[in-house]
């Protein structure tokens, strides 16, 4: 009987290895036998609930991940910050108060909360009555000086240096700061007019009057399409929008870099309190990277003060703020995860700190992060490589962190956020749990394949670098290599 049993055993063991081996062939014959991804890098990882790995195609191999390094900011941000972390505000003065009247200078001091003034409902936050309660609070009803944009908390410049040019003037790419507004960035209501004619601009929200905006872009040709790019820098308050929008496009609102999110955010708390008859002799200001106040014509003055801190305001929980991000792939978003990574470890803000916080978290996850080329947290650069099998086994290592029900949570199925058209119409695929990512000639997906009870079966990478073909057929490819290790996991 024992034989008969042991003999049982061992041929069910050599059909899931035979099982397995057919699913590394056919995966290996899509990749290979698709004119679509001919000449491009592919990889592919399957890694079990147990760590074991079921599929192995170029694994090895480091390729851009794209929006992909969310899913590795979004994670150790967790892991490191706990699901219910937030970010602070804090509201302080200089001066005295004198009947009521403050004589001296209120300060929004930035915590790094990406969400203030932000579009989104559940997650935005305009705090502005809270803020007027504190000075209430602490005897402030009216202000003999500046409301002054603070955003000294982390050091560095807004982006990582090696985004492109074009990118940086755009609203994924304006970069993150201690002290933001509107996600830092501006609504431009844009329209054609006559071929060879400039396009009409007009800025729709937030206001910017500081800023000096010269518009040189034109209407072109029918067919063109859309090249509209602001280019403008934290340097000075200049921008100017370029390229064409063709003549046969619908007027829409386009998204373009604030590169003075602190200062844009005093301005419209100046402008809150000031429709509430708080008087504010002074205006707006932000302060420098030397330290001092700088008023609305850009002239610097004094060094900034340190304020008495006299109250506090909190954000959403990271646990929202990371469903969000990786649900409609927010690099803003993802950007300040990962400098306040770096300011909580180290107390300094800049990239290369954020890598040595995020190195650190990923060594107590088990993993090495050596093998990879981390740079930024949103997956901008192109100079950040991920390999699949890394992939897999950093979701692998996530399932057992106690942060790993919210990162779960906040990876979109099918159907949602970024991935409104992977398996279009395919209400089967819904065991997936993926993070989509995208650049010209990428094309990325990651996550997890859940059982019915909602439990990881095993966690997945397909990664794809330097294609050529549309999008769309990119898509169908990986779909279909998605398509069989999901059959195989629901057959075994």
């Amino acid at each position: 009987m024992k034989r008969v049993f042991i003999t049982i055993l061992l041929a069910a063991a050599a059909l899931g290895a035979n099982a397995q081996g057919a699913l590394q062939q056919k995966v290996e014959n899509i990749v290979k036998g698709s004119s679509v991804l001919r000449g491009a890098g592919v990889a592919v990882s399957v890694v079990d609930s147990q760590g074991k790995a079921l599929v192995r195609y170029n694994d090895a191999q480091r390729l851009v991940p794209a929006s992909n390094m969310k899913l590795i900011t979004t994670g150790t941000a967790l892991h490191s910050l706990g699901a219910d972390y937030t970010f602070k505000t804090a509201i302080g003065y200089t001066g005295t108060i004198q009947d009521g009247t403050l004589k001296g200078d209120v300060y929004i001091m930035g915590g790094g909360d990406p969400t203030l003034g932000a579009p989104e409902k559940d997650y935005g936050r305009l705090p502005f009555s809270q803020w007027q309660g504190i000075l209430l609070k602490a005897g402030i009803k009216n202000i003999d000086g500046r409301i002054i944009g603070d955003s000294r908390l982390w050091e560095g410049y807004l982006e990582f240096g090696d985004w492109t040019y074009e990118d940086v003037g755009t609203y994924y790419g304006t970069g993150s700061s201690a002290l933001c507004f509107y996600k830092n960035a501006i609504d431009l209501q844009v329209a054609a007019t006559e071929v060879g004619e400039p396009v009409k601009a007009l800025q729709a929200y937030p206001e910017t009057p500081w800023m000096h905006n010269a518009n040189t872009a034109f209407t072109g040709p029918e067919g063109t399409g859309n090249s509209l790019y602001l280019y403008t820098t934290d340097l000075a308050p200049y921008a100017e929008l370029r390229g064409t929008f063709a003549v046969d496009r619908a007027p829409k609102t386009e998204h373009f870099a604030n590169k003075f999110g602190a200062l844009t955010c005093a301005f419209y708390f100046c402008r809150h309190l000031q429709s509430q008859g708080v008087t504010v002799s002074g205006g707006a200001a932000d302060i420098d990277r030397a330290g001092c106040i700088r008023n609305m014509d850009f002239v610097s003055g004094e060094l900034a003060g340190q304020p008495e801190v006299i109250g506090h305001t909190e954000s959403a929980p990271l646990r929202s703020i990371v469903r969000k991000t990786n649900l409609d792939s927010d690099n803003f978003y993802a950007e300040a995860m990962y400098r306040t990574m770096a300011e909580e470890t180290s107390g300094i803000a800049v990239y290369d700190s954020a890598r040595v916080a995020e190195s650190a978290v990923l060594r107590s996850l088990g993993l090495d992060p050596g093998l990879v080329s981390i740079v930024d947290g949103s997956g901008l650069s192109r100079r950040n490589g991920l390999s699949a099998g890394f992939l897999t086994r950093y979701l692998h290592a996530m399932t057992a962190s106690p942060a790993f029900p919210a990162f779960l949570e906040s990876i979109p199925m099918p159907g949602e956020g970024t991935l409104d058209v992977l398996f279009r119409d395919k209400p089967q695929m819904r065991s997936y749990r993926l993070k989509s990512g995208s650049m010209e000639g990428v094309l990325c997906y990651s996550g997890y394949i859940l059982d019915d009870g909602g439990t990881p079966l095993a966690s997945v990478s397909v990664l794809v670098n330097g294609a050529t073909a549309k999008t769309a057929q990119v898509r169908k490819a990986i779909e279909a290599i998605l398509g069989e290790i999901l059959l195989y996991l629901q057959t075994i």
